[in-house]
């Protein structure tokens, strides 16, 4: 968990954002330092929007690298929640490769 900024009355600007297979959502979000990464998304209103979030199973991340919902935000950071994965991407580039070697 990194430490939260140390001025506790300091405002910045954080994205939460979703990418669904058909909708994405960006939201900008002015925080206050000390603010959670589970405290940014429930203030966002995101889970309103897309309800099959679930923040006990999907996990979360800043800019790709993950991170637990108690992590404290930076400004400009941009939380990220993930998707589980549909399929395993190797097995799904095996059956690329095997489609295009068979045609």
């Amino acid at each position: 968990m990194d430490k939260p900024e140390t001025d506790s009355s300091a405002s910045f600007q954080i994205q939460v954002c979703y990418v669904h297979p058909d909708f994405q959502i960006l939201l900008d979000l002015p925080v206050t330092a000390g603010t959670s990464i589970e405290q940014a998304i429930r203030q966002s209103g995101i889970l309103e929007q897309a309800p099959e979030i679930d923040l006990s199973s999907n996990q979360v991340g800043i800019y790709g690298n993950i991170k637990t919902l108690d992590t404290f935000l930076r400004a400009h950071d941009r939380i990220e929640i993930y998707r589980p994965l549909l399929a395993d991407p190797k097995e799904a580039r095996r059956r690329r490769v095997l489609e295009i070697s068979e045609e």
